[in-house]
């Protein structure tokens, strides 16, 4: 197979994620009037269908595309994921959609989660058809990553598999195996309205929901207590957005807050509802009359894949034969990584961009470590479909 000069690669996978942050693709849910996912699917599907590929795209709600490609045919099959949209560029302090810096850097929303990811794993892919390879190459790019993933979860309904999956988050060249997931758990207690001078009617929702949050303390101090994961540590809990109460002079009859419960891999969302209910009976036990509901408002697994993997020890020989300092480590954000787990595929991050820069209000990448990126994504890929 023929050489590729690391200046050509720096160059096309440079200009491919720029090209990318120049697309505006906030996704709508998070930011009213944002772009979607429509344009930059449209320019994905038409680089990849010049590279020789089979291009499908995809809504899994109108205006909102993923783009699904494949190269050549049988097994192994071996998946590059990423996402199109963006958060919102509401206060940003870069020009929102690509701005050279000196230092080398490159601004712009997407720039780091994850558009320098995208073009890394478009330019390996594109490489891969170019030279020839065995077996499958599959390139899913997805819409809504970044609010409920629905882009994915499309494609899993729709059959997506592979042998294995390279999700190009931003993890600066860190093989990241394993993610938290998280339940979101809503809270809300009642109590009875009445004028604030009237004390022996009314009861205050909202001075109970106080004690419940108190005893949230003893929860999260015993999960920290539990025997940690090996890479990700101890779950976690924090109470989220609350409200309750209507004027100061009526006593507030709810008052509602949702609690975020970050899991590792394979903790339920039934048993966080356990512990949530824990915490309300405790409150009970001094209170009785305490009137108190909880449900499971959204969540999302945790995953990991074993260090053993052939993804892992892949992507680290990788790492190692360009050059590259090979870490294994933990991703800290979730990932449309879990729900191919979830589905059969295993997954792991790896990608260019450190996830501190993601949604920040200076958001950027290095475009040199884009192209390394590539050049380590087409190693690995090389000797995984060759059986390697």
């Amino acid at each position: 197979m023929p050489e590729f000069r690391g200046s050509e690669r720096t160059l096309e996978a440079a200009d491919l994620m720029r090209d990318l942050v120049a697309i505006p693709s906030v996704n709508p849910a998070l930011e009213p009037g944002g772009a979607g996912e429509a344009a930059i699917a449209d320019h994905c599907a038409g680089l990849l269908r010049s590279w020789g590929f089979a291009v499908e795209v995809h809504e899994a709600a109108p205006g909102r595309p993923s783009v699904l490609a494949r190269h050549g045919r049988g097994a192994p099959a071996l998946l590059f994921n990423g996402h199109l949209d963006t958060v919102g560029v509401g206060g940003m302090t870069v020009a929102p959609f690509g701005e050279p810096g000196a230092d080398g850097r490159y601004f712009g929303r997407g720039s780091c989660d994850m558009k320098g990811g995208d073009a890394a794993l478009l330019a390996a892919a594109r490489d891969l058809a170019r030279s020839g390879h065995p077996g499958t190459v599959i390139v899913a790019l997805t819409a809504d990553e970044e609010h409920a993933s629905i882009g994915m979860a499309d494609l899993i309904a729709r059959g997506l598999r592979a042998d294995a999956a390279v999700v190009c988050e931003p993890t600066s060249l860190a093989v990241m195996p394993a993610h938290k997931g998280f339940v979101w758990v809503e809270v809300t207690i009642r109590g009875r309205a009445a004028h604030g001078s009237r004390p022996e009617v009314g009861i205050d929702a909202v001075r109970r929901m106080g004690r419940f949050l108190v005893e949230l303390d003893l929860l999260e101090a015993d999960i920290t207590a539990r025997d940690p994961h090996p890479l990700l540590g101890t779950g976690s809990i924090h109470a989220g957005p609350i409200e309750g109460g209507t004027a100061p002079s009526v006593y507030p009859d709810r008052c509602t807050v949702v609690v975020e419960r970050r899991t590792l891999p394979g903790e339920s969302p039934e048993a966080v509802l356990r512990e949530i209910e824990g915490v309300a009976d405790r409150v009970r036990a001094r209170h009785p009359d305490l009137a108190f509901e909880a449900r499971v408002v959204m969540d999302r697994p945790g995953t990991e894949v074993a260090r053993s993997h052939a993804l892992v020890t892949g992507l680290t020989a990788a790492l190692a034969e360009c050059g590259e300092t090979a870490r294994v480590e933990p991703m800290t954000a979730w990932v449309d990584g879990a729900l191919l787990n979830e589905a059969g595929t295993p997954a792991v991050c790896f990608g260019p961009g450190s996830i501190a820069q993601a949604h920040a209000e200076d958001e950027w990448v290095d475009p040199d470590e884009v192209e390394r990126c590539a050049g380590v994504l087409i190693t690995f890929a090389r000797s995984f479909l060759a059986g390697g």
